[in-house]
């Protein structure tokens, strides 16, 4: 019984991989027609979309999302959720529909092969390490924003190496963005992404996949001051869902 299990976990991570990079491939000329200008942004997201459930759908998950509120299109949004699982971006992308956003990732996704190629190019990368990579980072996000995107950011900044941790502690970016912005924040629990489909080889398994649209924590008439206070805010509501399905 074991030898299958082990079997599976091979074959479904290759697959896995395999989902990820084909696609890209075949779309490649298309993709990169999309990224060549900023106007056709909207255009990418929809096909980052249709990859996003390629992949979803051919591992055997499914999704049910809660909306406890929802979005408005047109709006631009500061889209934040936890951090656990490679599923995390295409999950993502399947919950938020109409509002098209960018993804703000450490500058090590670049280096993955095909992936990469476009990540670099329509995502924005920040170097943890250097201010001047993170001055870079709201200047780029200022322009997305001004031209009606969204931002999506995984505040834990990483997926911590100690499994027991439920929810890391969240980094400062995403609420200084939405303050310095004044929009809204949208936090969001993804349930079951850890079970499902976590970073360790051999694990993980088909089925369904939760996520719970919280409602949105308003920045109009924030200041810097209450970067803080606004991080705990949103880590605390992200966690006590977290931990009714943990317990």
């Amino acid at each position: 019984m074991k030898i299958l299990k082990y079997a599976f976990w091979i074959v479904w991570h290759i697959w896995f991989y395999l989902l990820v990079i084909v696609p890209i491939l075949i779309l490649f000329p298309i993709l990169f027609l999309t990224i060549l200008s900023e106007k056709t942004y909207p255009q990418f997201f929809f096909l980052a979309r249709f990859w996003a459930k390629l992949i979803f759908y051919g591992m055997g998950f499914y999704r049910k999302v809660e909306y406890q509120q929802k979005l408005v299109k047109g709006e631009s949004y500061m889209l934040v959720a936890n951090h656990t699982s490679m599923t995390d971006i295409m999950l993502m992308l399947l919950v938020v529909k109409k509002n098209p956003f960018v993804f703000v990732g450490k500058k090590e996704l670049a280096k993955i092969p095909v992936f990469g190629f476009f990540f670099k190019r329509v995502c924005i990368m920040v170097d943890r390490s250097s201010s001047k990579s993170r001055f870079k980072v709201f200047e780029l996000a200022q322009k997305r924003l001004h031209q009606g995107l969204s931002i999506c950011i995984f505040p834990e900044g990483g997926v911590p190496d100690d499994e027991s941790i439920v929810l890391d502690e969240f980094k400062d970016g995403a609420f200084r963005l939405a303050i310095e912005h004044q929009i809204p924040i949208v936090p969001m629990t993804f349930i079951d992404n850890k079970r499902r489909f976590p970073f360790r080889f051999f694990s993980g398994t088909t089925g369904r996949m939760r996520v719970k649209v919280h409602p949105f924590i308003e920045t109009k008439g924030l200041s810097l001051d209450h970067k803080t206070a606004l991080k705990e805010q949103t880590r605390a509501v992200i966690l006590n869902e977290l931990e009714k399905h943990y317990k």
